[in-house]
């Protein structure tokens, strides 16, 4: 398949899945956390479609473009995207920090996911974020929907259209049936490493967390009731307190699960959010700060 069917493929389902779901009613949207605050623009990249989103310790924001696979740079809130690096594959998806410095790339995020349990046709480039060069990293994957990096520089790797959830070693060698669990999407991993949470995106919504030790045995975190069912959670994070916070791409809620099965809303009204990422450094998208990036092109401060 030519690279502007696949992105045409991807786009068109992603049409169908929102469409299909805003004609749901969503009456018990979840409750307003009592620290909500307004979402605040801090940034956009005109016609991009943004699946992952990252920030280094200068307080700079890289974000990814669905559509031309293109990684853009922002040095600060309300300054210009500017592209650094293009991933040939195309379908340019997750972003992660390597232990070398390098920016992590996941590929496959388009018509691929579909398919990509059987074809494992994804896989991870990284960019260096200074020259803009682009090598491998790591090849066989279903997806790179979501992408966390342990310590000791394993990296995990989601498909939210697919059940496989790999894993990439340090010694590089790939693992893409690392667990199972249908429509794992986003990828964060606890402080001590020994969970992976992952957003259910499309089967049985919610949050799940793999412990890294044992990946047959995945936990559900909270599972979303009432009008929640249809919000499509996505791109998670975890606050400095360990609780999951997930934005979602029809309610256009940001929900933090405070508890099992508790969970409330700390910001509304930003319907196709597709990721989060917590602020780096003492300048530009600071330490302290988060920031939720979307399938609309625009990036605000929650």
């Amino acid at each position: 398949m030519r690279r502007g069917s696949i992105v045409a493929a991807a786009l068109s389902a992603l049409v169908v899945t929102v469409t299909a779901t805003i004609t749901t009613p969503t009456a018990a949207a979840a409750p307003a956390c009592p620290d909500a605050r307004s979402p605040v623009l801090v940034g956009s990249v005109p016609g991009a479609i943004l699946e992952g989103a990252a920030v280094d310790g200068a307080g700079r924001m890289y974000v990814t473009d669905l559509i031309s696979g293109r990684v853009f740079r922002l040095d600060r809130p309300g300054a210009p995207a500017v592209p650094i690096a293009t991933v040939p594959s195309g379908g340019a998806g997750a972003l992660a920090w390597a232990r070398d410095g390098s920016l992590l790339v996941g590929y496959g995020a388009d018509a691929r996911v579909f398919t990509g349990d059987v074809t494992r046709s994804a896989g991870i480039v990284a960019v260096d974020v200074n020259t803009g060069a682009v090598r491998p990293f790591a090849s066989g994957l279903s997806a790179a929907n979501g992408l966390a990096v342990a310590r000791d520089g394993t990296v995990y790797a989601t498909n939210d259209f697919g059940s496989l959830v790999g894993r990439v070693l340090p010694n590089g060698v790939v693992q893409p049936d690392w667990a199972v669990l249908p429509s794992a999407n986003g990828a964060a991993l606890s402080a001590d490493d020994r969970y992976l949470y992952v957003s259910r995106t499309f089967t049985n919504p919610g949050v799940s967390r793999i412990p890294t030790a044992n990946p047959g045995a995945p936990e559900s975190v909270v599972t979303f009731t009432g009008g929640d069912v249809f919000a499509a959670p996505d791109g998670l994070t975890l606050d400095p307190q360990g609780r999951p916070i997930v934005p979602t791409d029809v309610s256009g809620q940001i929900l933090r699960v405070d508890g099992p099965d508790r969970y409330c809303a700390i910001a509304s009204g930003l319907p196709m959010s597709s990721v989060l990422t917590h602020g780096n450094g003492d300048a530009g998208f600071s330490t302290g700060r988060l920031f939720r990036s979307g399938f609309d092109g625009q990036i605000f401060e929650v």
